[in-house]
């Protein structure tokens, strides 16, 4: 179980779909451009982020490639990258991972993304049944791990077919990067119990995500394993929070209902997850039902598929609430903010110090706008390391 007093380990977004500071419009919009995202990734690994969490999709630049071009920007930032199976053979993510492993030096995290839209899966030629995905990915990591501990595999599964597969070049992290994982299903929980080095949960209530660790433990434990958690959050930190709570308002404000409603119809009806029905089902919806526990706010999740609930409130007040999931057995936080480079600024500025993520001193403070001259006098928040 992670411990409240320990540092969480802290993750950010890169926005491979697209920026900006509000919801449902295209007013202030940012393109993801090469540019924007190198801006975004360099200010966060020299702010002391964990990582970064690329997502995958069609709507999204290509993850792999994205994280390449980034990892050579950076120094220490580590790369959350989606393995999608079925949309590739298992040798061939096993030499693309190797390969980017080498690259960044072993800065490489591996997502597995089992499920998604039927609609856009088909377009990938993937037609299986929500659960037999599952099945699917056991095979696919069956041969995945075999390659990646250094043998050559072969099997002859339902799903996957492998003669004399290699793996020629090895991984830097042995035997492999670490396994992420995030499904609220039961056969994706089964799965994460017998795969997975960490479970992922989009932003609950504390009382949803207490019973969803404890079932993800559970499964481990009679599989003879353990399982670390981590949780995937949208942040709105400002000074105080009456700020935080009119920031939030202020990123809903140009969102109309027509716009929710047709959003809220795709989620129900091109998507089989049930993560994010859970999601759906906090709002309804409903902007006057927003805050769905204590600084919980779904307001992103009213147009936003996947993870659509943020923190919101001062830095006392957010840290305060991470730390009721820290003692859940939460260790890893994934936040974004819009837009992702000025919050990722706001969130290192104002909430690491509370959660006791250590910060770097500025030096002596300049004569100027930032003080007197005065020598060893430090610089709150210019900048962090976890």
């Amino acid at each position: 179980m992670a411990h409240p007093d320990k540092p969480i380990d802290f993750f950010w977004f890169i926005p491979t779909s697209g920026d900006g500071p509000y919801l449902g419009t295209d007013e202030g919009h940012r393109a993801p451009d090469h540019r924007y995202l190198r801006e975004i990734a360099t200010a966060v690994d020299r702010l002391g982020y964990g990582g970064v969490l690329l997502p995958t999709g069609a709507n999204c630049e290509d993850s792999w490639i994205t994280a390449t071009a980034l990892a050579t920007a950076t120094e220490k930032l580590r790369f959350l990258v989606a393995i999608r199976p079925g949309t590739a053979s298992p040798a061939f993510y096993a030499r693309l991972a190797a390969a980017l492993d080498r690259v960044s030096n072993g800065r490489l995290l591996l997502n597995i993304v089992v499920g998604g839209s039927p609609r856009e899966l088909a377009g990938d030629g993937i037609f299986l049944p929500h659960d037999e995905r599952y099945d699917h990915a056991e095979e696919f990591f069956e041969v995945f791990e075999t390659l990646a501990r250094g043998g050559a595999a072969t099997l002859e599964g339902r799903h996957i077919k492998a003669q004399g597969a290699k793996l020629q070049f090895p991984f830097v992290q042995k035997p492999r990067p670490p396994l992420f994982f995030g499904g609220s299903s039961d056969a994706a929980i089964a799965f994460s119990a017998g795969r997975v080095d960490k479970y992922l949960t989009w932003g609950e209530p504390p009382a949803d995500v207490a019973e969803k660790i404890g079932r993800v433990r559970q499964a481990a434990a009679a599989k003879g394993r353990t399982v670390t958690f981590g949780i995937r959050l949208h942040f709105i930190v400002r000074e105080t929070d009456e700020e935080a709570f009119a920031a939030a308002d202020r990123l809903i404000s140009r969102l109309d209902d027509a716009t929710i409603a047709a959003q809220q119809a795709k989620f129900a009806t091109e998507s089989d997850s049930v993560g994010q029905r859970r999601m759906t089902a906090l709002h309804g919806g409903r902007r006057d039902a927003l805050y769905v526990a204590p600084n919980l706010w779904a307001g992103v999740g009213l147009v936003r598929g996947g993870a659509g609930t943020a923190l919101v409130g001062s830095p006392a007040t957010v840290a305060a609430r991470l730390r009721e999931y820290q003692a859940l057995g939460i260790d890893t936080v994934i936040g974004s903010g819009y837009p992702h480079l000025e919050e990722a600024y706001r969130v290192a500025e104002l909430l690491f110090p509370a959660l006791g993520l250590s910060q770097t001193r500025g030096g002596q403070v300049l004569e100027g706008d930032f003080g007197t001259g005065a020598p060893r006098r430090r610089i709150t928040g210019l900048a962090a390391a976890v």
